[in-house]
């Protein structure tokens, strides 16, 4: 299949002002895309979308209202242009056994994990599937395949993109649209801080990620695994019983991945800036 051209495709990138999201922008301007950085913290969108070039746009967003996101889509296709892509970056990563995880912080995770692309994407496709072309991209996780202990609800929200995107996927055949559906590994971002590293899964960058998703919108298509091999190391898990897959994880470390960074000093500047993270999520005091 031809590579199709980015160049001049206007590009919205939600969570896009550092990690994978601000990666992805930058893979993106290289090709000549036209670019809008959405992200709750507006400083550091605007200092990636100045370091990226002029011509890239950065506007406060908080994805988890609902209102506003529209309101922020609007904006973009009536001073920038017709949205070409969406990608549905922004999402938290708070650590936590399930007992431990307060009600807010469960709310939280639900909302910009899942309410936002479920309405991010649904925004996409009543604006793209009119035209009959666009490109949605919703970025789930490794995590979104399987469980790991110690972040019991993030597995949940990243299961939903996937059965989501999937479904989506479904819905829009033939009609033009493209649905794609990232699947990365353990991404050195902040996000990522005071994980270790599993002996069976190598831990990527976010320029891996973002030169994936690049290549998924170039030659579209569903999957989108980072690295390449979770899909095979997936495939040969799932033809043995689950007690041997269980066995095989904790035999290479990687049941405790996740759990074992829960509360750890190295995550309490992102774990504090994840509680702050979505200001509609939840109501004041964090009642629900």
């Amino acid at each position: 299949m031809a590579r199709q051209s980015l160049s001049g495709k206007v590009v919205v990138v939600t969570g896009g002002a550092q990690g994978i999201g601000a990666a992805t922008a930058a893979a993106l301007h290289r090709r000549g895309a036209r670019l809008v950085l959405g992200d709750l913290d507006r400083v550091r969108a605007e200092k990636t979308a100045g370091e990226l070039g002029p011509d890239v746009v950065a506007s406060p967003l908080d994805v988890t209202d609902t209102a506003a996101f529209t309101a922020f889509l609007d904006d973009v296709e009536s001073t920038v242009g017709l949205i070409d892509v969406l990608i549905n970056n922004a999402g938290i990563m708070p650590l936590s056994p399930l007992d431990e995880e307060d009600d807010a912080s469960t709310r939280r995770l639900l909302e910009i994990n899942v309410h936002a692309v479920v309405h991010g994407t649904r925004e996409a496709v009543k604006r793209m599937k009119p035209r009959g072309r666009g490109h949605i991209v919703n970025v789930a996780s490794m995590a979104g395949k399987s469980g790991f202990a110690g972040a019991a609800t993030y597995c949940a929200t990243k299961h939903a993109v996937v059965g989501l995107s999937e479904a989506v996927h479904l819905e829009l055949r033939s009609t033009g649209v493209e649905v794609s559906c990232v699947m990365p590994a353990v991404v050195r971002t902040e996000l990522a801080s005071g994980l270790g590293e599993a002996r069976f899964i190598k831990s990527v960058g976010p320029e891996d990620v973002a030169a994936a998703i690049v290549d998924a919108l170039e030659r579209p298509k569903f999957d989108v695994f980072v690295p390449k091999s979770l899909d095979l190391t997936g495939r040969i898990t799932r033809l043995f019983p689950r007690a041997f897959g269980e066995w095989l994880v904790r035999a290479l470390g990687g049941d405790q991945l996740l759990a074992s960074a829960a509360h750890s000093p190295e995550r309490a500047e992102y774990e504090g800036r994840a509680a702050r993270s979505a200001p509609s999520a939840v109501p004041p005091g964090g009642s629900v």
